[in-house]
């Protein structure tokens, strides 16, 4: 027959074991909690030509590979970035592609649903959008605003439908920040273009993001609507590249904000 003390040795090593591999079990979720209060995922979202990865070279402190004054170039596959500060803190951007294609579902599939993402970035241009040339055609790509803005609108529909589709079934996105970019196209209205983008403002993608908070909860998505430009110009332009810098830095800070960085 065991002896009290030694049943009593043996129901502690096996409470200490026990303990162990609960907390070696509880460990990759720790870690993954852990690595998403450091560097939550972003998804930047939005039609091609808008900016999207000049915007987010410039979030992630990385130098463009285009040269200056170069169109904006579509990716047709979702490209990664990431952000770290000296405090070891940041972001993984998931840039999903503007076009119109496989990859780009699959994109939106991967960050809304497989590996859902903490905020989204959705990026739009206010109808300045750099038109693109339907495959297979040469020459400059020509598209009137009114058409670069419904095209926006439409694009923002298929977003907005994987975002609620999200929101009802998880806690995540927790937040949207609508980026208005190439600001420095329209200096003087910019006030009247975050107006157009916002909720409650009665414009056709006002009404949509209404709808989207309808679907998705208002108090448990939040919704910014900010001005940025990726590059100004010199000290005389109705832009120059410090009001563009302001203005990135203002995105910053709300995205530090919404991500308990700060």
């Amino acid at each position: 027959m065991q002896s009290p003390l030694r049943h009593g040795r043996a129901a502690l090593g096996t409470t200490i074991a026990g303990g162990a591999l609960a907390a070696l079990s509880q460990a990759p979720e720790r870690a993954s909690r852990l690595l998403r209060h450091r560097y939550p995922t972003v998804a930047v979202t939005g039609m091609t030509g808008v900016g999207k990865t000049r915007l987010v070279d410039r979030l992630a402190r990385r130098a463009s590979t285009q040269a200056e004054g170069a169109q904006d170039v579509g990716s047709a596959v979702m490209e990664r970035r990431t952000r770290r500060d000296a405090r070891m803190r940041g972001y993984r951007f998931r840039v999903v592609p503007g076009e119109n294609a496989a990859t780009r579902l699959g994109a939106l599939d991967e960050v809304f649903h497989d590996e859902p993402v903490d905020g989204v970035l959705h990026v739009v241009a206010h109808g300045h959008a750099t038109p693109r040339r339907t495959a297979g055609t040469t020459g400059t790509a020509v598209a009137t605003r009114e058409e670069q803005l419904a095209a926006e609108l439409e694009d923002w529909s298929i977003t907005a439908h994987r975002i609620a589709g999200m929101a009802v079934r998880r806690d995540r996105p927790t937040w949207l920040i609508i980026a208005v970019t190439k600001a420095d196209l329209f200096a003087d209205d910019v006030d009247a273009a975050v107006d157009y983008y916002s909720p409650g403002s009665g414009s056709p993608f006002g009404d949509k993001l209404d709808e989207l908070r309808a679907l998705a909860g208002g108090a448990k998505l939040s919704i910014d609507v900010l001005p940025v430009c990726s590059q100004g110009g010199g000290r005389k332009s109705s832009m120059p590249d410090k009001a563009c810098t302001d203005l990135l830095g203002r995105l910053e800070l709300r995205m530090a904000q919404l991500s308990g960085h700060v």
